[in-house]
């Protein structure tokens, strides 16, 4: 991946990645240091600052990022009542001071903090690393949600669309980057490099990253695609070690079969939607023949869904893996069209995803991933969703303004049979009990 290699040794010099000399004499706690970093006017002293706070927290144990953590939230909060008082006064008199004075102490000095903090070299990957300590204490302790908040905002910013480069990952990528791929894959486990080779090598494979300008040898998400001549409806066949190889130029079919987010401290960032994008402009320009892009996606839901219905045979039965091929796509469908959140939207997280991002629902397919994984979260079931590039945004706009749930002629059918035969069953009467059984 030369232009990677290329970007990461000009951002090395751009950037300055090698650790900034600290001083580590510094024996102040790091609140201390952070309040010393937020009145710091010189540039010189605010990277030193910066990057002897990041050494200090890297050497903390989570006790002690806990207390780091609850500083941020109580003593870097926004002060409620001054700027209650800044917005009358700007409601009042609604001049540029008094917007200036109010829209600086609306942010709370968390934000400030962070941004003095992205100052120091490799400062990006730091900030990303301490988010993921923070994140794994949010359950714990749901008071630190606001600094989680800001964190988020922060990252948003700095991970916009614009700054992330589209690399292709192939079989002569580094091998270091090789290894991340295989540790990050998220959704069909890699077994082994033979396993990575197949995904990468053949014609009739591609693989898709996104990276940030700071952060160049890490990815962030990337995407797995086969190239086919149909709608597959099984990961069994499509990573199969005796496929048949196509040529790519002979492909009619694009799918997206495995979308893995790398960086956990990058959680609630969305990148998932413009790199699908981005792939299928660089797909259709390569490979103008290619007429159908296409998911084969994992229902995480399923199952959970299924174990509420307790009264449900047919979910039982699929539970317990003795289901019909019938029985299972017809849940599946009933579960992707009609269980909903609270806030009226998908409860299915990858259907979310998907629909968000203007595709509909395609088709459902009983034993598509007979893996452990695939069997305990969805009984082996697998869906597609489609991408036509002509109805993306009309799909996007009614499902993201609407709730409309965008599926195929096929899958409602499918989930009307399941309705259909609930209710058939529901409305047969009871057999008479046997005189020995009274």
């Amino acid at each position: 991946m030369a232009r990677t290699s290329f970007l990461g040794d000009l951002l090395t010099n751009l950037y300055g990645r090698g650790r900034w000399p600290t001083g580590g004499s510094d024996r102040r706690a790091i609140e201390d240091m952070s309040l010393a970093l937020l009145s710091a006017a010189g540039e010189v002293s605010g990277l030193r600052l910066a990057s002897a706070i990041f050494e200090r927290y890297r050497g903390m144990d989570t006790p002690e990022k806990l207390a780091f953590f609850t500083f941020l939230t109580e003593k870097l909060d926004i002060d409620a009542a001054r700027v209650a008082g800044l917005a009358q006064a700007y409601s009042e008199d609604p001049s540029t001071e008094n917007y200036a004075r109010l829209a600086h102490r609306a942010e709370s000095g968390r934000q400030e903090l962070f941004r003095r903090l992205h100052q120091a070299p490799g400062a990006t990957a730091e900030l990303v690393a301490m988010r993921v300590d923070l994140l794994a204490m949010l359950k714990e302790h749901p008071e630190l949600k606001r600094t989680d908040m800001d964190f988020a905002h922060m990252l948003r910013s700095w991970f916009n669309r614009g700054f992330l480069v589209m690399e292709q990952i192939n079989w002569d990528t580094s091998a270091t980057l090789l290894e991340k791929i295989v540790a990050y894959e998220a959704v069909h486990e890699i077994h082994d490099w033979d396993d990575l080779r197949r995904r990468l090598h053949p014609p009739d494979r591609r693989c898709f990253a996104f990276f940030h300008p700071t952060m160049p040898h890490e990815p962030l998400i990337f995407v797995e695609v086969a190239l086919i001549k149909g709608v597959p409806g099984s990961i069994q066949d499509l990573l199969a070690e005796d496929r048949g190889t196509l040529r790519a130029r002979d492909a009619r079919t694009a799918v997206f079969y495995s979308i893995s987010n790398c960086q956990k401290g990058l959680k609630g960032v969305s990148f998932g939607n413009f790199l699908i994008k981005q792939v299928v402009a660089e797909l259709s320009q390569e490979l103008p023949r290619l007429d159908t892009f296409v998911t084969l996606s994992p229902i995480p839901g399923l199952n959970r869904w299924l174990e509420t219905l307790p009264d449900d045979s047919k979910a039982a039965r699929m539970l317990a893996g003795k289901a019909s091929d019938a029985e299972s796509e017809a849940l599946a469908a009933r579960y992707l069209l009609e269980a909903k959140r609270p806030d009226g939207f998908p409860r299915d997280p990858v259907t979310r995803f998907h629909l968000g991002n203007g595709a509909i629902i395609h088709d459902v397919h009983a034993r598509a991933d007979t893996s452990p994984n695939g069997l305990l979260q969805s009984s082996g079931v697998m869906v597609n969703y489609l991408y036509d590039h002509a109805q993306t945004e009309k799909n996007h706009e009614s499902f993201t303004g609407e709730k409309k749930i965008n599926a195929s002629r096929g899958v409602r059918s499918k989930a009307r049979s399941d309705k259909a035969a609930t209710n058939t069953v529901a409305s047969l009467p009871k057999p008479e009990t046997a005189p020995e059984e009274r």
